[in-house]
């Protein structure tokens, strides 16, 4: 999504590099998606379970 719109930013760490963030975000488990510092999904989901947890971050 980062690609096709300006308004997505994406970024990619290493949990083992940055272990603030792994504890910031409580990383058990890669993927973890975070969306808007409120949606959280951990492993790869489907794109339609990926696209619902979008708009529950954004109060779609």
């Amino acid at each position: 999504m980062a690609f096709e719109s300006p308004y997505v930013t994406a970024d990619c760490v290493e949990a083992i590099e940055f272990p603030h963030l792994s504890q910031r975000y409580q990383v058990r488990g890669v993927p973890k998606t975070v969306i808007n510092e409120t949606t959280y999904i951990e492993g790869a989901v489907p794109e339609s379970q990926l696209i619902e947890a979008i708009k529950k971050a954004i109060g779609d």
